[in-house]
């Protein structure tokens, strides 16, 4: 008897979010530093309230490019340090890539939305630093398939110095997008 194995893709609908400094580019500066990309060290912050129900650290940061990582890809190191929370519903928000004693919360505990989860690093399967963020429907960073979701808010780039107002959509891949107070 044949047993029909589902495929799961967890990153499904995965975003990686790349921040671009004032110069329109990622980077200011040595490219082989992390300190010198726009994104690194911000916080990241909770998209819904949530209980940790996942968490990694330790992974040390890699130096930006194509082929440095700082450890072997496996399964338990691909999103390099990250956090998970259970969002209710069965479904699960990961949030991956950050920076090695960043993060700021521990399994069990209940967060706010909006609360610092850690802060945005080059760990794991990355290239440079950045947040990868997708919903899933498990507690797993790839044993699970990703689930659609849509922002809120935002800005996306529509001309030259001609942004758009969007409202309950994702923004499209390559997009670049700002998030006005």
């Amino acid at each position: 008897m044949k047993r029909h194995v589902a495929t799961r893709i967890a990153q499904r609908f995965a975003i990686d979010w790349l921040q671009v400094g004032p110069n329109g580019r990622p980077v200011e500066g040595d490219e082989k530093a992390n300190e010198a990309y726009s994104g690194y060290g911000n916080e990241v912050l909770a998209v819904a309230d949530g209980v940790v129900a996942a968490t990694k650290d330790g992974i040390p940061e890699n130096i930006p490019g194509l082929t440095s990582r700082a450890v072997p890809i496996t399964l338990e190191t691909i999103g390099g340090n990250h956090v998970i929370l259970d969002v209710g519903g069965g479904r699960f928000a990961f949030y991956a890539h950050m920076q090695p004693g960043s993060l700021r919360v521990k399994v069990g505990e209940k967060v706010r939305r909006s609360q610092v989860l850690g802060l945005v690093g080059n760990s794991g399967n990355s290239t440079a630093p950045h947040l990868h963020f997708h919903l899933a429907d498990a507690n797993s960073p790839l044993e699970s398939e990703g689930l659609p979701y849509v922002l809120e808010s935002f800005e996306q780039l529509a001309a030259p110095d001609m942004w758009e107002r969007r409202q309950s959509e994702l923004p499209l891949q390559n997009a670049r997008v700002r998030f006005p107070m």
